[in-house]
């Protein structure tokens, strides 16, 4: 094999261990609130969002072409697979520890920061600031609070609509709708996160001279990001998963439901219309947080909200020192 070929199976085999990480540490974005509520048991509700993982995968390719041409600029020739190399072992590495915390943090972010602190030390290499700074940053700041707000007001409507319900039948058929929501959920998860592997397959195929297009993705890279997303949503995160769904307010089925329906249709606007890569974690968990806030501010525990956010914040630049580290160690290698 030619050290071209070694260097792109390389980038591609640990791309697809980012996406599994990815999927059981975030298998609680789909699942958290269906399995607290009793909605559904824990392993259907795994099994249900693996599948929905795998079909919204096939719904992503505009997030994939953002984050394989949109983010950074890679030198030339194998080193530039070096740097997507460090990149990602980064962001697993920060998924990782957030995951042992068990904290809701975003993948998404870890994979970008992670890109960006290798880029920053290679010769050749340029982050484009502004593009990080449109499709990035602005997005994590406005995500949680469309999630928050919209949150909120869903449950609101909800609890006008039902004020004159009997609350067993009411949670009752909350439960059958948590299916639907969570199903939902799923799916634009797939759209969101195994596009962002399949941006980096892609990335690794063009800059290794294995196609010529950097935008085109083959269908066996749909195939595999969304396989091995799903069998990581299967395995569970069941650390975050217990974050998510008891640890930050109680839960019933009107409320998971309202969540649920918020975060996928941000997930669902963001990936299908403006084509930009957000966190599915930061959409759901600010979702949970407007839901909670509806019966009073302190049944949100914002003390938790608080260590979830520090989180957030500290994700993007954790996740640069680490690929930085990483890199001056693989780049004699590529």
């Amino acid at each position: 094999m030619t050290p071209e070929l070694i260097a792109v199976l390389a980038v591609i085999a640990v791309a697809l261990a980012f996406d599994y990480t990815n999927g059981f540490h975030d298998a609680a974005n789909a699942i958290a609130t269906s399995v607290s509520t009793r909605a559904l048991t824990p392993r259907i509700a795994l099994l249900l969002a693996a599948v929905g993982n795998f079909v919204g995968a096939h719904f992503g390719a505009g997030v994939a072409k953002t984050v394989g041409d949109g983010l950074v600029t890679l030198p030339t020739g194998v080193a530039s697979l070096g740097v997507v190399f460090a990149g990602v072992l980064g962001a697993i590495a920060w998924n990782l520890i957030t995951w042992y915390f068990g904290l809701p943090s975003s993948s998404s972010h870890a994979l970008f920061g992670g890109l960006v602190g290798a880029t920053l030390l290679a010769t050749g290499g340029v982050v484009q600031w502004a593009n990080i700074g449109q499709k990035v940053i602005i997005p994590m700041i406005l995500s949680p609070i469309v999630g928050l707000t919209l949150g909120y007001l869903l449950m609101l409507a909800i609890l006008w609509l039902f004020r004159k319900g009997q609350p067993g039948k009411l949670n009752r058929g909350f439960r059958w709708a948590q299916t639907v929501s969570a199903a939902a959920m799923s799916v634009g998860h797939g759209m969101q996160d195994a596009a962002k592997t399949m941006g980096i397959v892609v990335l690794a195929l063009y800059t290794g001279g294995f196609q010529d297009d950097k935008t085109h993705i083959p269908g066996w890279v749909f195939w595999t990001s969304a396989t091995m997303l799903a069998l990581g949503t299967y395995a569970g995160g069941w650390r975050i998963i217990r974050t998510l769904g008891r640890k930050i307010i109680d839960l019933g089925p009107p409320e998971g439901f309202a969540a649920e329906t918020v975060a996928s249709a941000v997930l669902y606007f963001n990936a299908l219309v403006l084509k930009a890569p957000i966190s599915t974690t930061h959409t759901i968990t600010s979702a949970i947080m407007g839901v909670g806030a509806t019966k009073r501010l302190s049944a949100v525990r914002w003390n938790v909200a608080g260590n979830i956010v520090l989180a957030w914040i500290i994700t993007f630049p954790a996740a640069a020192l680490i690929a930085c580290l990483t890199y001056l160690v693989v780049r004699p290698l590529f």
